[in-house]
Parts: C-alpha cells; structure tokens; sequence
C-alpha cells in the first residue's frame, strides 16, 4: 500500500499541496480527479519524489520514502508514467524498454508479458520511439514502467491525445493489472467516462487541497461529475 498522509509543497512562495492524505490499495484503481491547475501532477511527482514536500509523510508498505530520491523509490517499486509520455525518441522500442530494466540485474530480459498487454509493441522493436504514433508511444510509456514488476503504478493522463480505439486497450490493461491483486494503481485522468469505468475509489482535488473522496461506484451520486466539470 501507499499512502500520503497530509503532504504540503510549495513552489516558491506558493503554497500548491495543502494537507493531501489518501491512500493507494494493492488490487485497487485509485482514481485522483479535480480541473486543470488544482496540484495533481504535483502530487504524483512528490510521490516520486520529482519535487520535494515541505511536510507529512509518503510511505510504502509501512516504510516512509519521502526522503528518498526517485530512483531509490523505483527499486522499491514504484513506477511512473508522466504526463506526456516521455519517451526517448531517438531510441527504439527494444530500448526504451530496457531503459525500464535499468537498475535491475544486468542481463535481464524484457518480460515477454509486456508484448501480451501491447502487441503492437513486439511488431515495432527495431523501429525508434520518435517513429510510433501518440496511442503507440503511451502503450510504449506504460509498458516501460511495467518492465521492473512495480508494485505502485503511477499514470498521469494516459488518455491524453490519444485515439478512442487504444483508449480501450489501455483500460482494459489497467483494470487487468489491478484486478491480479498485487499490484496497486494511482490514476489522473482528465477524462470522466474513463475514471469513471476503472475507479474502485477516488479523490477529487481543488486547489491543492482534497475536496471529496469515496467509491468508484458510487461517483455518479456523489456528483463527481459536476465538481471536475470545466
């Protein structure tokens, strides 16, 4: 499990995280929904440990990882898929995904799963990352992250810009993994129908502070809806 327990972080004098607390549970799709601006990113990459926090605590099964930095919490098992994929263009899909394996053992080979989740991937090895469409590249993005067998999976929007078509692929991959029962995952998405069909729980942020939380199924009563509309 992860869990944050009320986080502060401050970008300059501006106060961006405001006492967020929620936690991540193994087999769960954790969903963390709120309009443009209101810290979301923020929070994902402080629990990364990509910005720091001012206060409170992240922990990890029990242990706190807030004073470590973000390839220390990668070996103990969180994985991380940014805003914008972030691949490496100029290197091929066989690469990318070694890039994935970096601080395991030297020698080890991409988990054939991977290919399984995102066939496409397996047909595009030798082809460079810059080369693969936006719905390809955020297949690639997750499928990175997958390579070292996380225990926490971070996704940042993985429905941005993408076609309908791999949208589904990409939900039913994420519903999947969190349905296995080891594996605990923490969505942004901006993209109601999609939180909507995969949460299990979520939080609702406003400026920077948490402004609702509670089951997936009971979003559409709770009018979620209404508090992320634009």
């Amino acid at each position: 499990m992860l869990s944050i327990k009320n986080i502060n972080q401050y970008y300059g004098g501006s106060h961006i995280l405001r006492d967020v607390s929620l936690e991540a549970e193994i087999g769960k799709v954790t969903v963390i929904l709120g309009r443009n601006g209101v810290g979301k990113t923020t929070l994902l990459k402080s629990m990364m440990g990509l910005v720091p926090i001012k206060s409170g605590s992240i922990e990890l099964d029990g242990k706190p990882i807030q004073k470590l930095t973000p390839y220390e919490r990668a070996r103990m098992g969180l994985g991380f898929v940014p805003q914008g994929r972030e691949i490496f263009a100029r290197l091929t899909v066989e690469e990318n995904l070694r890039m994935g394996l970096a601080y395991k053992s030297a020698g080890m080979q991409i988990p054939t799963e991977l290919f399984d989740l995102f066939p496409v991937l397996k047909q595009m090895l030798n082809r460079r990352g810059g080369d693969l469409s936006g719905g390809q590249q955020q297949q690639l993005a997750i499928a990175r992250a997958l390579a070292a067998g996380p225990k926490i999976l971070i996704l940042d929007e993985p429905t941005e810009g993408i076609q309908p078509s791999i949208i589904k692929d990409i939900g039913r991959v994420i519903r999947m993994l969190a349905d296995r029962g080891n594996m605990a995952i923490v969505l942004v998405e901006q993209y109601y129908d999609f939180a909507q069909e995969l949460a299990d729980q979520y939080v609702v942020m406003e400026r920077g502070a948490v402004l609702a939380r509670g089951m997936g199924q009971n979003m559409e009563i709770d009018g979620v809806r209404s508090l992320v509309a634009i």
